[in-house]
């Protein structure tokens, strides 16, 4: 008989599962971070979200059978849940699965199937318990739905905290052990009348079960890909690793190289004729390599500082003070100091890196970040200029992503708010009279990520009335790294002299600089066009905008709307590139955007196999053989949903990490708020379900509504408030903004489910998959819609989607 309310006991060993299952979703990303690339973190969501889909099927057509056996069936599946935790993804290390390889190795296709449904297994038994509770406990929903969001939202900071303590993989053991204590909760919950031959066979597997868990997760090693920077330097002999560190920021690796001495120098001139003194290798996250040089105080041993293209404003004319975004292990650092400025502020992400500079390895790095010239700042490059009142002769950002990543278009799901059109107007308004802002990029063939910022730069430029930019900005290219200077005020006649110079002594190529001629152009570093040239010509003219339309990959300006600085790709030149694969082409192809693709086809198809399909099929045995009109309103009710939940939800995320200026603040923040504030509707909705009248579930949309167009119409005055104040009063303000948002949207999925409990309890398994059908595709679609139209759209079409689901109340 089914129970009227449950147990207090039973609803902590949910939450208990549910902030495990989530604190698992966000660890998978971490994990895949590091063995492969970041942008597995939209398959990784939607592989989650297809778990729980597909549970909903399974707990549909068997829900009688599970029902008489509700006891041992809760704790089979929370049993299976922690086991599968470590188990799945050890298995997945083993396939062989390697995205570059995708669109030319079809096998790559069925590997990434593999990955999809192997990981997909706990989050099927996690959401089993979820699901038969939502069945079991039918008129009390709003409190296993709350319980669940609760959980949700404690897993979401546990995971945070974790990955400050613990190595990433060793985070699994945690989570099993959870896993294990909820089922242990619900068995002496439910158990107690059980013979005590039946509870010592129970306990003893758990015992045995933990015990080959942990042990199993004990020798667990990550499997990096090989085609990361870390894995190939590692095949170089006399090479270790020999310190690391874990964050929610990073993995990061020290590695010496005992016998072939490191040389990173990214862009050294071709003339160059001093080398980099020794340096020990840092890597994030397999990738990303930065290095820390050896320095004792004697700056000619910084003197291969000079020799690169981001040495150029020190030639230029003399500088006082200078910002240096993005300080990482503090090459920029060093090369200030060799040019004696008398005052550096530099700011940096990650404080690991920093205690590693300035702590670990202080005496090798020559104690830098204590030098009296240097003022550190540990935080978030945006919100650092955002909230700082200085005025700089030069701000300086320099290769903050990795060149084989990079190249390889792998970067091209990241968000950045450093190279948006409000960034550079911001770092613009934080020069002096005179002062330059530098950035530096790596160079790709065709061009992109230069012709991409200058795109930005020019935009920036005209946002902030300045009638002549082709008169502020300069551009020269090496081999491998370019350099774009634009001044707060026209380059002089002496400025240029300079820039001359310095480019001509070591073989760096003028691009473009006011009155540049055509035969000053692509003399060193030979292209077959000079392209950098005639795409700053272009760009600077009055055909820009034709020039961005009609270049063989998107040049768009990034904005605080679409911030996808990375994202390159155009479906128009995929036909002209696919031929060229077999013949070295790889470099043209965006593959992270790509991969996002096929990742949604699969989703796509996952969903209709595993979820649709077996729905269709299985109404009789569901009891929906009438009634075909009751049955299109569940459909359209939580498929509308489950799309715009996360269409929402993963909007908000991404315009949140501007105003709290670190992304794992703002997801943590926005998530765990987001959940909790769920929570919190899900049991007050309750009382408008009490009512019984369709119209209720309209109020929470129009709270949805309201929220979410005051939210996106007005954000842009809303950062410029908030950016002002100090980090907890940001944090304050963003939990108070989210919250009345997240408590409405907690409130439809409840009240539809509540609607069927009291109308038609057969048809509750139904609308669950249903809905994890829809979420499944949503969050990939999410993002594939906000890369290509920015949050704006995003947000609204989120919000329609809620309007139909209002008129569409089962």
């Amino acid at each position: 008989m089914t129970e009227a309310k449950p147990a207090r006991s039973y609803l902590l060993a949910i939450a208990i599962i549910s902030a495990s299952a989530l604190a698992y979703e966000v660890l998978l990303m971490r994990l895949f971070s590091i063995i492969q690339w970041h942008h597995f973190a939209y398959m990784i969501i939607s592989l989650a979200l297809l778990g729980y889909g597909v549970s909903g099927v399974f707990l549909a057509l068997n829900r009688d059978a599970l029902q008489r056996r509700f006891p041992a069936a809760i704790t089979a599946n929370m049993l299976l849940f922690s086991f599968s935790v470590p188990v799945c993804f050890a298995l997945a290390q083993m396939i062989p699965f390697n995205p570059e390889e995708i669109l030319w190795a079809p096998v790559q296709l069925f590997y990434l199937l593999l990955l999809y449904l192997l990981l997909m297994l706990p989050f099927f038994f996690a959401a089993n318990v979820i699901g038969l509770s939502f069945y079991h406990y039918q008129t009390r929903v709003s409190f296993v739905y709350g319980a669940d969001l609760l959980g949700a939202g404690s897993g979401s900071i546990g995971i945070i905290l974790l990955l400050f303590l613990l190595f990433p993989e060793k985070i699994l053991t945690v989570l099993t052990v959870l896993g294990i204590a909820a089922a242990v909760i619900v068995a002496h919950y439910s158990f107690q009348a059980q013979p005590e031959e039946t509870k010592f066979r129970f306990s003893a597997g758990i015992i045995v079960g933990l015990a080959a868990t942990v042990a199993m997760t004990g020798w667990l090693r990550l499997n990096v890909s090989p085609y990361k920077g870390e894995s190939q330097m590692l095949r170089v002999p006399g090479t270790k690793v020999i310190d690391r560190y874990s964050s929610p920021l990073g993995l990061i690796d020290v590695v010496k190289s005992a016998i072939t001495p490191l040389r990173h120098a990214p862009g050294l001139s071709l003339n160059a004729t001093t080398e980099p003194p020794e340096q020990l290798a840092v890597f994030t996250d397999a990738d990303n390599m930065t290095a820390i040089d050896r320095y004792g105080g004697n700056t000619e041993t910084l003197s291969y500082l000079d020799q690169t293209t981001s040495a150029l404003p020190y030639h230029l004319r003399p500088l006082q003070n200078v910002l240096i975004l993005g300080a990482g292990t503090g090459s920029d650092i060093l090369q200030a100091h060799y040019h004696a400025i008398d005052r550096i502020d530099a700011v940096e992400l990650n404080p690991q890196v920093v205690d590693l500079v300035e702590k670990k390895y202080a005496d090798f790095a020559g104690r830098i970040y204590q030098n009296p010239h240097v003022n550190l700042h540990i935080g978030e490059a945006r919100g650092f200029v955002a909230t700082s009142n200085e005025r700089y002769d030069l701000i300086n950002i320099s290769l903050l992503d990795a060149f084989g990543a990079s190249a390889a278009g792998l970067y091209a799901l990241s968000e950045s708010y450093l190279y948006t059109e409000q960034a550079i107007q911001a770092d613009l308004r934080h020069l002096s009279p005179g002062g330059y802002l530098s950035i530096t990029r790596w160079i790709k063939m065709p061009p992109r990520d230069t012709l991409k910022l200058l795109a930005t730069v020019v935009n920036a430029c005209k946002a902030l009335k300045i009638k002549d930019p082709e008169q502020r900005i300069v551009l020269i290219r090496s081999w491998q790294t370019s350099t774009l200077l634009v001044k707060n005020g026209p380059f002089s006649d002496r400025e240029i002299e300079n820039l001359k110079q310095f480019s001509s002594e070591r073989s760096f190529d003028l691009a473009y600089y006011p009155g540049i001629k055509v035969e000053e152009v692509n003399r060193f570093n030979i292209l077959s066009q000079p392209y950098f040239y005639q795409a700053a010509k272009a760009l600077l003219g009055a055909d820009g905008k034709a020039f961005i339309d009609d270049y063989k990959f998107n040049i768009e300006p990034a904005t605080d709307d679409r911030p996808y600085f990375f994202h390159f790709f155009k479906w128009q030149t995929l036909p002209e590139i696919l031929p060229l694969l077999g013949q070295g082409g790889m470099s043209l192809l965006e593959s992270g955007y790509l991969l996002l693709v096929a990742a949604l086809l699969q989703a796509v198809l996952a969903s209709l196999v595993l979820i649709a399909l077996p729905l269709v099929l299985g109404r009789d045995r569901l009891g929906i053989k009438s009634g075909i009109q009751g049955y299109r309103q569940v459909v359209v009710y939580f498929v509308c949903l489950g799309l715009a939940f996360f269409f929402i939800e993963i909007a908000f995320i991404q315009k949140f990490i501007l105003i709290l200026h670190h992304p794992i603040y703002a997801v943590t923040a926005v998530l765990c708020t987001f959940l909790l504030s769920a929570g919190a509707g899900s049991l007050f909705s309750k009382r408008l379900c009490d009512h019984k009248a369709k119209s209720m579930v309209r109020w929470p949309v129009t709270g949805i509504a309201l929220f979410s167009a005051i939210y996106i119409l007005g954000f842009e005055a809303l950062t410029g408030v908030l950016l002002e104040l100090g980090g907890s009063s940001r944090l304050v303000f963003s939990i108070l903004l989210i919250a009345p948002l997240g408590f409405f949207m907690g409130m439809p999925f409840p009240m539809g489910m509540d609607s069927l409990g009291r109308n038609a309890p057969a048809l509750i398994p139904w609308a669950w998959g249903i809905n994890g059908c829809a979420s499944v595709i949503s969050a990939i679609l999410a993002t594939l819609i906000a890369m290509q139209f920015g949050f704006t759209v995003l947000v609204f079409m989120a919000l329609l989607l809620y309007v139909a689901a209002a008129f569409n109340f089962p």
